[in-house]
């Protein structure tokens, strides 16, 4: 299957038309940026603060937010997963509004194994507290052994889910209210037990034998529209904002070519080819990523 045919033509559009690289000197300070949300004891910080650990054992998980909400903008981090036997375990990095009924949310879920199988990357769109648009991707590295970059773009057009800059999923604004455009959201990430469902639909449960299990996160990066009371303009395309600029409004050659080749070889679940779960597919499954330019 090889690597993406295009990662080094993606990498430099990213640079000459989002004004954004994989490697930037825009690290965000964590203790600046972000506030534990529950069982701070179970969160770890390297020395120098640049790296927050999440663990998880049979009492509890844990897990963090930004201190500001955001509409519209590119965000980043840098992740890596539980090693070994990590069946049953959740890994995430999201982003979500504050009220939990009508949420928007915007997930990547990492779903543990058992050693030696690989993980599963669970994308979800929520819109105004209404889910069920999960797509799952294997990936074409180990996210245990070292760290890599997932990432969202979001404005008023497209939702783009990356990893390692290979646009994995695209979300696009169909104009018929089942895109997030209007409520602000929070990043936040957990670590959480989730045996019930997230291993081979619950059937492998998680070995607490085997516990702590620890997530790392570092080098979060955010490039966006910070929310402002009563209401930002954040969709100006007069602004000097990369993000909202119309080059970003949809997939570039080289990206809809890695965006291609990640769903040839790695896309597992897709809701959109649902048609056992769905008698009527959603409306935006009918728009393909280079629509609605």
């Amino acid at each position: 299957m090889g690597m993406p045919a295009a990662m080094i033509l993606l990498a430099f559009s990213l640079v000459l038309l989002w004004g954004v690289t994989a490697e930037s000197d825009a690290d965000q300070p964590f203790n600046e940026n972000f506030q534990i949300t529950f069982a701070g004891d179970h969160l770890k910080t390297s020395e120098d603060g640049q790296i927050w650990h999440l663990m998880l054992d049979n009492k509890t998980g844990s897990g963090f937010q930004t201190k500001h909400s955001y509409r519209f903008g590119w965000f980043s981090m840098k992740l890596k997963l539980v090693a070994g036997d990590s069946a049953g375990v959740v890994t995430t990095y999201y982003m979500v509004s504050k009220n939990f009924l009508t949420r928007d949310e915007l997930d990547f879920e990492f779903l543990g194994n058992t050693t030696g199988e690989p993980y599963v990357l669970q994308t979800n769109v929520y819109v105004n507290g209404s889910g069920n648009r999960e797509q799952r991707h294997m990936l074409w590295f180990d996210p245990t052994a070292d760290y890599h970059t997932y990432a969202i773009l979001w404005n008023n057009h497209q939702i783009v889910f990356f990893a390692d800059l290979v646009p994995l999923r695209v979300y696009r604004n169909t104009g018929s209210n089942s895109f997030p455009n209007e409520q602000p959201m929070y990043i936040e990430s957990t670590i959480w037990n989730a045996d019930d469902w997230a291993t081979q639909g619950g059937a492998v449960k998680t070995d607490w034998s085997k516990a702590p299990f620890i997530s790392s996160y570092k080098k979060f990066r955010v490039d966006g529209c910070m929310w402002k009371d009563p209401f930002p303009d954040c969709v100006s395309t007069t602004t000097q904002n990369w993000w909202d600029q119309p080059q970003a409004w949809t997939l570039s050659d080289a990206q809809t070519l890695d965006h291609d080749w990640a769903r040839r070889n790695f896309l597992i679940y897709d809701y959109c080819l649902d048609t056992k779960r769905f008698t009527q597919l959603p409306v935006e499954c009918s728009v393909s990523p280079m629509q609605l330019k």
